[in-house]
């Protein structure tokens, strides 16, 4: 087992990483930005060193920087914790290369699954149901036209490399190729500074449904069950959940196996997590290789007992899996909701500032994962995410009234969050059935909620001659209400001009 290790991240994971190493004896060094000088995960490490100024770009992504601090501080392990560097091939081959352990998958694995092409061809091989599609990047665009007309529209153009929704344009008729196609690519260039694509069926309304795996350096490997992500506004999750509603004993078993066999052929180790779109029938196909540990592996833990930053650095250390996919044992359901610091009344604008008061209540089947404490500022240059809530329970409806019950005790002061976006969320009655789809929130939810908070046309009236009567008060001149023709309109806009006075 390790002695030292480096955690290349911050905030809540950062924090996270810190804590189960704390429990296993492990030391930890921690690296920051400028802004982060003060921040949780700096505090509660064993060592802190300053790696740069506050931009990421200047700080979390200085690979030669953090690995020259790792060799100064004598840490023997590197955890990239996710986002930043930790599905950075190069990164873990750099580690490799002086002789420090990257705690995640291989450098090799990590480059074949990045490539969105290469996974797709890798999981034709394994025979893991992949999307209808291309499996090699284009640019050619009469080729394009030529295989979205055999596919069927609507199709999807997406970008080779990357994720999170950008360089991906949807498609639903052949005149819109060209444009689609130069936004997807100026978008993947500048993103991923890669402009291929490819193309593929457009799968309406799907499920985003993925399986945690855990694999060792030995060829073992299993999975922890699925998590449902279909609750996602702009391709970002924001509650998640385990089990699915959907899913049976036997479809488990059959996408499980599915992916472990496509880790398996990538010679993956660690942690990972395999992702598939699930469409209205139920029927699957794979969509990608996480490489890394995910944001909401926290209801897995909960829902199987496992730690998983534990686990990874036991495989890390060369240890072999100490238990078999029969062993593992599903109980109870969870949930996570993401906190963040975000005006969900303002088009979801993000909120900066400190906070000034800051507390929440955790009954019991509830955790809490965050990197901030009260007086703790909320900065422009990171993700705008505060905290991970998660709940457990017997069952489904005891895991979501026991979340509701923390979202409505949890107070934070001097900034705007998502907490009441959640509730309603929580609250409405397609989330309840667990019939919503990743959709859902903009196309279904959103668009309601605008129809029920829009006024009416006697509500706008009224709001308009309020603010007139406000300025000819203002003025000291009196308003005249009988510039209506309809009496019973007259009458209601008299009562609440009444009202205003």
């Amino acid at each position: 087992m390790f002695k030292k290790i480096l955690i290349a991240n911050r905030g809540e994971i950062a924090v996270r990483i810190i804590s189960t190493a704390k429990e296993m004896g492990v030391k930890t060094v921690a690296v920051y930005s400028d802004f982060d000088k003060y921040s949780l995960f700096t505090q509660i490490a064993d060592e802190a060193y300053h790696i740069g100024e506050s931009p990421s770009a200047k700080s979390y992504l200085k690979a030669e920087t953090i690995i020259e601090v790792a060799k100064k501080s004598g840490a023997t392990g590197i955890h990239p914790g996710y986002g930043f560097l930790s599905e950075r091939g190069f990164f873990a081959k750099m580690c490799e290369e002086n002789g420090i352990k990257f705690i995640g998958a291989g450098y090799k694995a990590i480059d074949l699954l990045g490539s969105k092409t290469e996974a797709k061809t890798l999981a034709l091989k394994n025979n893991v149901p992949v999307v209808p599609g291309t499996e090699k990047p284009l640019t050619d665009v009469s080729e394009i036209k030529k295989i979205s007309k055999i596919i069927g529209y609507p199709v999807l153009i997406k970008a080779s490399a990357g994720g999170g929704g950008k360089g991906m344009r949807i498609v639903r008729k052949e005149e819109d190729i060209e444009s689609s196609l130069r936004m997807a690519q100026s978008e993947a260039k500048s993103s991923f500074g890669d402009d291929s694509v490819f193309i593929e069926k457009y799968i309406e309304s799907p499920r985003h449904i993925e399986f945690q795996i855990l694999a060792d350096e030995f060829g073992n490997v299993i999975h922890l069950g699925e998590r449902e992500c279909s609750m996602q506004r702009r391709h970002q999750k924001i509650i998640e959940e385990t089990p699915s509603v959907i899913m049976s004993p036997e479809l488990r078993t059959e996408m499980g196996e599915c992916a472990k066999r496509i880790v398996k052929a990538a010679g993956y180790s660690n942690a990972g997590t395999v992702e598939f779109i699930v469409d209205k029938n139920n029927k699957y196909y794979f969509l990608e290789v996480n490489t890394r540990l995910q944001v909401e592996h926290p209801i897995t833990e909960l829902r199987t007992g496992l730690d998983l930053v534990r686990e990874q650095l036991k495989i890390a250390s060369g240890e072999k899996l100490s238990f078999r996919q029969e062993d593992i044992e599903f109980k109870g359901h969870s949930i996570e909701c993401r906190i963040c610091a975000e005006d969900s009344e303002a088009n979801f604008m993000p909120s900066t500032g400190k906070i000034t008061y800051m507390k929440n209540v955790l009954s019991n089947g509830m955790r809490e994962d965050t990197g901030i404490v009260q007086g703790n500022e909320i900065s422009v240059y990171y993700d705008p995410m505060i905290s991970k809530l998660l709940s457990h329970g017997a069952d489904r409806k005891t895991a979501i009234e026991k979340m509701k019950r923390a979202l409505r005790d949890y107070k934070l002061v001097g900034i705007k969050t998502n907490i009441s976006f959640l509730l309603s969320l929580l609250e409405c009655k397609e989330f309840i059935n667990g019939n919503y789809h990743t959709q859902f929130i903009e196309n279904e939810f959103l668009k309601r909620e605008s129809e029920l908070t829009k006024p009416d046309e006697d509500t706008a009236a009224a709001v308009s001659l309020a603010g007139m009567l406000f300025k000819e008060k203002a003025n000291g001149r009196k308003i005249s209400t009988n510039h209506s023709n309809n009496t019973l309109k007259n009458n209601w806009i008299k009562k609440r001009v009444e009202n205003y006075r």
